[in-house]
């Protein structure tokens, strides 16, 4: 029988609520962070999306930035929305001029991100998207999002729209510009316990 996979979703601010009620359909264990410890025993982290700025500053405040590095270190898979992606990210461009034009990032993604890549709160949109590896296009949402204008050589391109990569796995990093959390299309959501489970079985396979 297999295991139900425990993942955790980053519940400092932004769309938490929704990731957890996907991934309890399908079936995982869900628990809510907001607090180091509350990491324990977790295989997975889903940064949302929300607002990077202001997340960031939360994670200062709770003293988070090392225990999800930990997290993911001793083999936990991590996966950034829209804001969580670019927290995820190895360089931040459009960080806010008032804190200098610098953001502070996991930096556990060797991208560049662009931040509001694809425009302001009113150029929100919703698409099909073809995602690699998928047989059926995704439904996604795209608010405020940012874009990937440059990937690492150990950084697979899943899904791109207009020419900007908006879908991106790097082994155990995962990292989405848009937001799947916000429709009824769990299939990004299946690939993240998928992952899970595969990180899990590696586990065992060391073991023994």
């Amino acid at each position: 029988m297999r295991e139900q996979p425990r993942v955790g979703v980053l519940a400092l601010q932004g769309a938490f609520r929704e990731h957890r009620r996907h991934f309890e359909a399908l079936g995982a264990s869900v628990r809510e962070v907001r607090l180091p410890g509350d990491l324990e025993g977790l295989q997975g982290l889903v940064l949302p999306g929300g607002e990077s700025t202001t997340m960031g500053r939360l994670l200062d405040s709770f003293d988070l930035w090392k225990p999800i590095r930990e997290l993911h270190f001793s083999g936990g898979v991590l996966w950034g929305t829209c804001a969580g992606a670019i927290l995820l990210a190895t360089d931040i461009l459009g960080a806010p001029p008032q804190d200098g034009g610098r953001q502070r990032s996991f930096g556990l993604l060797d991208v560049t991100v662009q931040r509001n890549a694809f425009g302001r709160q009113v150029d929100s949109f919703t698409t099909q998207l073809d995602v690699k590896g998928f047989d059926a296009p995704l439904e996604a949402v795209f608010i405020r999002a940012p874009a990937f204008v440059r990937v690492g050589s150990q950084v697979e391109v899943l899904a791109s729209i207009a020419g900007q990569a908006v879908l991106v796995q790097q082994d155990r990093v995962l990292g989405s510009a848009f937001h799947p959390e916000l429709t009824e299309d769990r299939h990004l959501h299946r690939r993240f316990l998928e992952l899970v489970n595969q990180g899990a079985l590696a586990g065992r396979e060391k073991i023994r």
